[in-house]
């Protein structure tokens, strides 16, 4: 994070402003969702998913690290927090 906020110094005011917004960190607010859409798949976390039908709570993200072992990560979706920089464009989705 330092090196992005001294290449902005340097740069002065022709710094990208996506660059700019980076530097700048995060914003204090964070936003929560019992579910997301993406890529065309519906998520739910598992207490939004409790007593219902049908849904979706089960999370695949395939591994990959530099050496031979590989270990692919299943699990349930328990919450969906949106951390967000200073600019729209730029923010974080992460799934726990």
């Amino acid at each position: 994070m330092m090196y992005i906020i001294y290449k902005v110094y340097q740069m002065g005011r022709g710094a990208a402003k996506s660059l700019s917004s980076l530097s700048l960190g995060l914003k204090r607010n964070v936003k929560c969702y019992n579910g997301y859409f993406f890529n065309g798949y519906v998520f739910h976390t598992e207490e939004y998913g409790h007593g219902r039908k049908t849904y979706n709570i089960g999370v695949y993200v395939k591994g990959s690290s530099s050496n031979e072992l590989e270990v692919d990560y299943y699990g349930r979706l328990e919450e969906v927090v949106e951390l967000q920089y200073h600019s729209e464009q730029n923010r974080v989705l992460l799934f726990k």
